[in-house]
Protein backbone atom coordinates (compact mmCIF):
# COMPACT_ATOMS: atom_id res chain seq x y z
CA UNK A 1 0.00 0.00 0.00
CA UNK A 2 3.18 2.33 -0.47
CA UNK A 3 2.13 3.57 -3.87
CA UNK A 4 -1.08 5.26 -4.66
CA UNK A 5 -3.05 4.18 -7.56
CA UNK A 6 -3.89 6.53 -10.26
CA UNK A 7 -7.65 7.31 -10.21
CA UNK A 8 -9.26 8.72 -13.22
CA UNK A 9 -11.73 11.64 -12.78
CA UNK A 10 -15.01 10.30 -12.14
CA UNK A 11 -19.13 10.96 -10.46
CA UNK A 12 -21.20 8.99 -8.71
CA UNK A 13 -24.82 9.58 -7.41
CA UNK A 14 -24.83 9.70 -3.49
CA UNK A 15 -24.17 7.57 -1.15
CA UNK A 16 -21.58 5.87 -4.06
CA UNK A 17 -21.27 2.35 -4.15
CA UNK A 18 -18.03 0.13 -4.85
CA UNK A 19 -19.17 -1.72 -7.56
CA UNK A 20 -18.61 1.79 -9.70
CA UNK A 21 -15.31 2.56 -7.85
CA UNK A 22 -12.13 3.00 -10.14
CA UNK A 23 -9.78 2.06 -9.06
CA UNK A 24 -10.83 -0.48 -6.42
CA UNK A 25 -10.65 0.20 -2.49
CA UNK A 26 -8.88 -2.06 -0.40
CA UNK A 27 -10.69 -3.49 2.63
CA UNK A 28 -8.44 -5.91 3.46
CA UNK A 29 -10.06 -8.80 1.86
CA UNK A 30 -7.05 -11.06 1.10
CA UNK A 31 -4.73 -8.99 3.62
CA UNK A 32 -5.80 -8.44 6.81
CA UNK A 33 -4.95 -11.83 8.92
CA UNK A 34 -6.71 -12.02 12.78
CA UNK A 35 -5.60 -12.88 16.19
CA UNK A 36 -8.95 -13.71 18.21
CA UNK A 37 -8.62 -9.90 19.55
CA UNK A 38 -12.29 -10.24 19.46
CA UNK A 39 -13.25 -13.77 19.82
CA UNK A 40 -17.22 -13.79 20.51
CA UNK A 41 -17.34 -9.91 20.92
CA UNK A 42 -21.00 -8.55 19.46
CA UNK A 43 -20.04 -5.43 17.46
CA UNK A 44 -22.52 -2.83 15.74
CA UNK A 45 -21.09 -0.57 12.62
CA UNK A 46 -22.88 2.28 11.07
CA UNK A 47 -21.82 2.64 7.35
CA UNK A 48 -20.32 -1.02 7.05
CA UNK A 49 -21.22 -1.32 4.07
CA UNK A 50 -18.32 0.16 2.28
CA UNK A 51 -15.66 2.27 2.50
CA UNK A 52 -14.12 2.06 6.50
CA UNK A 53 -16.79 0.22 7.84
CA UNK A 54 -16.35 -2.23 5.63
CA UNK A 55 -12.86 -2.92 6.53
CA UNK A 56 -13.60 -2.48 9.99
CA UNK A 57 -16.40 -5.12 9.42
CA UNK A 58 -14.11 -7.83 7.67
CA UNK A 59 -10.98 -7.32 10.10
CA UNK A 60 -13.32 -7.53 13.13
CA UNK A 61 -14.93 -10.43 12.06
CA UNK A 62 -11.54 -12.16 11.08
CA UNK A 63 -10.79 -11.13 14.98
CA UNK A 64 -13.80 -13.21 16.23
CA UNK A 65 -16.54 -10.81 16.82
CA UNK A 66 -19.83 -11.30 14.84
CA UNK A 67 -21.01 -8.46 13.44
CA UNK A 68 -24.20 -6.09 13.02
CA UNK A 69 -23.82 -4.02 9.21
CA UNK A 70 -26.18 -1.01 9.29
CA UNK A 71 -26.49 1.16 6.10
CA UNK A 72 -28.47 2.89 4.05
CA UNK A 73 -29.57 1.16 0.94
CA UNK A 74 -26.41 -0.10 -0.94
CA UNK A 75 -27.67 -3.76 -0.72
CA UNK A 76 -25.32 -5.58 -3.04
CA UNK A 77 -22.16 -3.51 -0.99
CA UNK A 78 -23.78 -4.94 2.33
CA UNK A 79 -24.28 -8.87 0.96
CA UNK A 80 -20.39 -8.56 -0.04
CA UNK A 81 -19.67 -7.55 3.38
CA UNK A 82 -22.08 -10.25 5.12
CA UNK A 83 -19.85 -12.84 2.60
CA UNK A 84 -16.80 -11.26 3.85
CA UNK A 85 -17.90 -11.90 7.42
CA UNK A 86 -19.28 -15.26 7.06
CA UNK A 87 -16.37 -17.21 5.52
CA UNK A 88 -14.29 -15.66 8.54
CA UNK A 89 -16.45 -17.93 10.10
CA UNK A 90 -18.49 -15.04 11.71
CA UNK A 91 -22.54 -14.02 11.99
CA UNK A 92 -23.67 -10.82 10.01
CA UNK A 93 -26.85 -9.62 10.45
CA UNK A 94 -27.85 -6.69 8.05
CA UNK A 95 -29.74 -3.81 8.68
CA UNK A 96 -31.04 -1.38 5.74
CA UNK A 97 -32.22 2.37 6.88
CA UNK A 98 -31.92 5.95 6.88
CA UNK A 99 -30.04 6.71 10.24
CA UNK A 100 -30.73 10.09 9.86
CA UNK A 101 -34.50 8.91 11.23
CA UNK A 102 -34.21 8.77 15.07
CA UNK A 103 -36.55 5.80 15.14
CA UNK A 104 -34.49 4.00 12.82
CA UNK A 105 -31.82 4.25 14.87
CA UNK A 106 -33.35 3.08 17.99
CA UNK A 107 -34.60 0.13 15.88
CA UNK A 108 -31.12 -0.80 14.66
CA UNK A 109 -29.88 -0.99 18.24
CA UNK A 110 -33.56 -3.35 18.84
CA UNK A 111 -32.66 -5.68 15.76
CA UNK A 112 -29.07 -6.17 17.85
CA UNK A 113 -30.18 -6.56 21.04
CA UNK A 114 -32.89 -9.36 19.53
CA UNK A 115 -30.62 -10.99 17.23
CA UNK A 116 -27.69 -11.21 19.80
CA UNK A 117 -28.49 -10.15 22.98
CA UNK A 118 -25.82 -7.68 24.00
CA UNK A 119 -23.76 -5.28 22.58
CA UNK A 120 -19.80 -5.02 23.09
CA UNK A 121 -18.13 -2.72 20.67
CA UNK A 122 -20.70 0.08 18.98
CA UNK A 123 -18.89 1.63 15.86
CA UNK A 124 -20.83 5.24 14.99
CA UNK A 125 -18.96 5.50 11.24
CA UNK A 126 -21.72 6.41 8.71
CA UNK A 127 -21.27 9.82 7.57
CA UNK A 128 -22.46 12.30 4.62
CA UNK A 129 -20.59 15.32 3.24
CA UNK A 130 -20.84 17.38 -0.09
CA UNK A 131 -18.73 19.90 -1.35
CA UNK A 132 -19.89 23.56 -1.75
CA UNK A 133 -17.85 26.45 -2.59
CA UNK A 134 -19.65 28.61 -0.39
CA UNK A 135 -22.05 28.73 2.94
CA UNK A 136 -24.52 30.23 0.74
CA UNK A 137 -24.77 27.39 -1.65
CA UNK A 138 -25.38 24.99 0.67
CA UNK A 139 -29.00 23.71 1.35
CA UNK A 140 -30.83 23.93 4.16
CA UNK A 141 -31.94 20.92 4.29
CA UNK A 142 -28.33 19.55 2.96
CA UNK A 143 -26.95 20.92 6.52
CA UNK A 144 -30.19 19.04 8.51
CA UNK A 145 -29.16 15.97 7.00
CA UNK A 146 -25.34 16.22 7.74
CA UNK A 147 -25.94 17.06 11.21
CA UNK A 148 -28.94 14.17 11.16
CA UNK A 149 -26.40 11.66 9.69
CA UNK A 150 -23.12 12.05 10.97
CA UNK A 151 -24.20 13.77 14.50
CA UNK A 152 -27.44 13.23 15.83
CA UNK A 153 -27.25 9.52 15.14
CA UNK A 154 -24.47 9.03 17.10
CA UNK A 155 -26.28 10.28 20.08
CA UNK A 156 -29.37 8.52 19.58
CA UNK A 157 -27.56 4.84 19.11
CA UNK A 158 -25.23 5.43 22.16
CA UNK A 159 -28.24 6.34 23.85
CA UNK A 160 -30.45 3.39 22.98
CA UNK A 161 -27.43 0.89 23.17
CA UNK A 162 -25.52 2.26 26.68
CA UNK A 163 -28.36 -0.30 28.44
CA UNK A 164 -26.98 -3.40 26.77
CA UNK A 165 -23.37 -2.64 27.26
CA UNK A 166 -21.37 -3.54 30.21
CA UNK A 167 -18.23 -3.31 32.03
CA UNK A 168 -15.47 -3.82 28.87
CA UNK A 169 -17.67 -2.06 26.07
CA UNK A 170 -16.26 0.11 23.69
CA UNK A 171 -17.73 2.65 21.78
CA UNK A 172 -15.56 4.36 18.78
CA UNK A 173 -16.61 7.62 16.51
CA UNK A 174 -15.19 8.34 13.52
CA UNK A 175 -14.32 11.52 13.59
CA UNK A 176 -11.63 13.25 10.92
CA UNK A 177 -9.09 15.04 10.15
CA UNK A 178 -11.73 17.73 9.27
CA UNK A 179 -12.65 18.26 12.99
CA UNK A 180 -9.28 19.99 13.64
CA UNK A 181 -8.20 21.31 9.68
CA UNK A 182 -11.33 21.76 8.72
CA UNK A 183 -11.39 22.44 4.69
CA UNK A 184 -13.78 26.12 3.63
CA UNK A 185 -15.72 23.27 1.68
CA UNK A 186 -16.75 21.28 4.01
CA UNK A 187 -17.99 23.34 6.41
CA UNK A 188 -21.16 21.07 7.96
CA UNK A 189 -19.04 18.31 7.45
CA UNK A 190 -16.27 19.31 9.41
CA UNK A 191 -18.67 20.84 11.97
CA UNK A 192 -20.04 17.29 13.13
CA UNK A 193 -16.64 15.34 13.14
CA UNK A 194 -15.14 17.98 15.97
CA UNK A 195 -18.07 17.27 17.47
CA UNK A 196 -17.84 13.64 17.33
CA UNK A 197 -14.71 13.86 19.08
CA UNK A 198 -16.28 16.02 21.64
CA UNK A 199 -18.63 13.89 21.98
CA UNK A 200 -16.57 10.31 22.88
CA UNK A 201 -14.54 12.35 25.04
CA UNK A 202 -18.12 13.45 27.16
CA UNK A 203 -18.76 9.86 26.80
CA UNK A 204 -15.53 9.01 28.43
CA UNK A 205 -16.08 10.79 31.67
CA UNK A 206 -19.47 10.28 31.96
CA UNK A 207 -19.41 6.05 31.26
CA UNK A 208 -15.62 5.52 33.31
CA UNK A 209 -17.44 4.10 36.46
CA UNK A 210 -19.20 1.80 34.38
CA UNK A 211 -16.35 0.58 32.63
CA UNK A 212 -17.13 1.59 29.21
CA UNK A 213 -14.98 3.16 26.77
CA UNK A 214 -15.27 5.65 24.20
CA UNK A 215 -12.62 6.95 21.71
CA UNK A 216 -12.82 8.24 18.24
CA UNK A 217 -10.36 7.51 15.57
CA UNK A 218 -9.94 10.48 13.05
CA UNK A 219 -9.13 9.60 9.32
CA UNK A 220 -7.39 11.29 7.13
CA UNK A 221 -8.46 11.17 2.94
CA UNK A 222 -9.61 7.41 2.33
CA UNK A 223 -10.47 6.36 -0.99
CA UNK A 224 -13.94 5.17 -0.17
CA UNK A 225 -17.46 5.43 -2.67
CA UNK A 226 -18.10 9.00 -0.71
CA UNK A 227 -15.69 10.59 -2.67
CA UNK A 228 -16.57 10.39 -6.00
CA UNK A 229 -20.02 10.52 -4.75
CA UNK A 230 -19.53 14.01 -3.17
CA UNK A 231 -16.84 15.94 -5.04
CA UNK A 232 -16.10 17.21 -8.62
CA UNK A 233 -14.36 15.08 -10.92
CA UNK A 234 -11.27 17.13 -11.29
CA UNK A 235 -10.88 16.62 -7.23
CA UNK A 236 -11.12 12.83 -7.20
CA UNK A 237 -7.68 12.60 -9.81
CA UNK A 238 -5.54 14.04 -6.68
CA UNK A 239 -7.49 13.16 -3.71
CA UNK A 240 -5.05 12.57 -0.99
CA UNK A 241 -1.91 14.31 -2.54
CA UNK A 242 -1.16 17.01 0.28
CA UNK A 243 -0.94 14.59 2.40
CA UNK A 244 2.91 14.21 4.02
CA UNK A 245 2.72 11.04 2.48
CA UNK A 246 1.83 11.83 -0.75
CA UNK A 247 -1.64 9.87 -1.32
CA UNK A 248 -4.80 8.46 0.10
CA UNK A 249 -5.32 5.95 2.51
CA UNK A 250 -7.19 2.56 1.53
CA UNK A 251 -9.71 1.18 4.14
CA UNK A 252 -7.48 -1.47 5.01
CA UNK A 253 -5.05 0.75 6.63
CA UNK A 254 -7.65 2.36 8.76
CA UNK A 255 -9.22 -1.15 10.49
CA UNK A 256 -6.36 -1.98 12.70
CA UNK A 257 -7.30 1.25 14.98
CA UNK A 258 -10.43 0.21 14.96
CA UNK A 259 -9.64 -3.04 16.21
CA UNK A 260 -7.39 -1.82 18.79
CA UNK A 261 -9.36 0.19 20.62
CA UNK A 262 -12.73 -2.26 20.65
CA UNK A 263 -9.73 -5.08 21.90
CA UNK A 264 -8.76 -5.70 25.53
CA UNK A 265 -5.22 -4.33 24.86
CA UNK A 266 -6.96 -0.66 24.83
CA UNK A 267 -8.62 -1.69 28.47
CA UNK A 268 -6.65 1.79 29.71
CA UNK A 269 -7.41 3.94 26.76
CA UNK A 270 -10.63 6.00 26.76
CA UNK A 271 -10.75 10.09 25.50
CA UNK A 272 -8.20 9.21 22.95
CA UNK A 273 -8.28 10.06 19.25
CA UNK A 274 -6.23 8.51 17.07
CA UNK A 275 -5.25 9.85 14.04
CA UNK A 276 -4.86 8.12 10.65
CA UNK A 277 -4.08 10.94 8.31
CA UNK A 278 -1.10 9.99 6.21
CA UNK A 279 1.06 12.37 8.11
CA UNK A 280 -1.39 15.34 8.74
CA UNK A 281 -1.05 16.79 12.55
CA UNK A 282 -4.11 16.32 14.88
CA UNK A 283 -3.22 18.89 17.82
Amino acid sequence: MSEDTQRPAQQQEVPGTEAALEPKADHGETSYTGTGKLDGKIAVITGGDSGIGKAVAIAYAREGAHVVVSYLSEHEDAEDTRDWVEKAGRRALLVPGDLADPAHCRDLIARTVAEFGRIDVLVNNAAFQMVRETTEEIPDEEWDRTIATNLSAFFHITKAALPHMSSGGSIIGSSSIQGDQPSPTLLPYAATKAAIASMTASLAQQLGERGIRANSVAPGPVWTPLIPATMPPEAVEKFGADTPLGRAGQPAELAPAYVFLASDEASYVSGAVIAVTGGKPIL
